[in-house]
């Protein structure tokens, strides 16, 4: 996932009113906002407001995976469209996720994939709109700038988990159902896998400090959420527990993020952490490189709150789906996130 290339134009962005920025993101707490519940037989939306996509099967990918759960599918106006790596101008990207929330047929919002290209369209976002209307929106990686404006902005719990291209395998399409359809309160615990071997190794969690501990979830892709930092998009830590995930990035990358989360202030906020998947983010050559596992010595066990790695959260095909914004509880001893409270409203 090519994400840097927007970090320089959000930095310029934020430098332009940093005072304006950090006293918005200071004072503005939105409480809550439950969106409406999506039933089977309803429609959902797909928009792409990130990258364009190279392989035209991902439309259709998409669309036959929730047809398959018993939805019905309506696309953005500009939902194929290409300006450059985008899907689109960002007023074009921005106008297909406007018009899902104002059309009163869509129950749903799906993000076909994610790339970059997401925190361009947050100023174009009509905020009142999703307000009067609250959906479930859903995508994960790049999507992580609109899990995050979305909660800044409205208090909209949203929904990080599987684009609509993305893997629908049994164990995505199960938690799905379950957790939009039958609005079960889940439990979020890795399956360990052991295939044939002495010991389980697959989906493995790692205790960095015991413990649990109660608090509204935020997070996402580590790449983005810190892209954001300094703007007012960028959600209000306290009290929170922090989740992130990232792919394809060298760990020296993943100190400078974890440094910025720290100098930020949000390291010192939040209650609890979670580390989901790393892909793909091993050490490079050269002499003393860290480690992932080095870097979250350093910067998570000093807090003393509870914190586990290896959860099956990010770019891997068997992903949770996790409500931003909701009430959970972390148990760090068992690695498992749940949920203390309803994330759908009926009326």
């Amino acid at each position: 996932m090519n994400k840097r290339s927007f970090l320089k134009s959000l930095g310029l962005l934020a430098a332009s009113s940093p005072i304006l920025a950090l006293d918005f993101a200071t004072r503005y707490n939105p409480t809550s906002l439950l969106p409406m519940a999506l039933l089977r037989g309803q429609t959902v939306g797909i928009i792409s407001p990130s990258a364009a996509s190279a392989d035209r099967m991902e439309y259709t990918f998409a669309k036959e995976a929730m047809e398959a759960m018993g939805l019905k599918v309506k696309v953005g106006s500009n939902f194929k469209n290409r300006f450059g790596h985008l899907a689109g101008t960002d007023e074009e990207r921005a106008a297909d996720f406007n018009d899902m929330f104002a059309d009163p047929e869509v129950k749903a919002i799906i993000c076909l994939r994610g790339g970059s290209g997401a925190a361009r369209i947050l100023p174009l976002i009509d905020y009142e709109q999703v307000k009067a209307n609250p959906k479930p929106l859903l995508g994960y990686s790049d999507i992580t700038a609109l899990h995050c404006a979305l909660h800044s902005q409205t208090g909209l719990i949203s929904f990080h988990g599987p684009n609509g291209s993305g893997s629908w395998n049994s164990f995505n399409a199960n938690q799905f159902q379950q957790l939009f359809f039958d609005q079960k309160l889940l439990s979020f615990k890795n399956e360990v896998t052991k295939g044939d071997d002495l010991v389980a190794k697959g989906n493995r969690i790692q205790t960095l400090t015991k413990g649990t501990v109660e608090g509204k979830i935020l997070g996402g892709n580590l790449t983005v959420l810190t892209a954001l930092s300094g703007s007012i998009y960028y959600p209000d830590f306290q009290n929170a527990i922090l989740f992130i995930e990232d792919v394809g990035e060298d760990p020296y990358r993943i100190d400078r993020m974890m440094s910025t989360l720290n100098l930020n202030g949000t390291l010192g906020k939040i209650k609890g952490f979670v580390f989901g998947q790393c892909s793909d983010c091993k050490p490079g050559s050269g002499y003393g490189a860290f480690t992932v596992d080095q870097i979250m010595d350093q910067y998570i066990v000093p807090l003393n709150i509870p914190a586990y790695i290896g959860a099956m959260i990010g770019h891997i095909p068997k992903q949770f789906i996790v409500p931003v914004g909701a009430r959970v509880r972390l148990n760090a001893d068992q690695g498992s996130i749940t949920l203390l409270e309803k994330v759908f409203r009926t009326s």
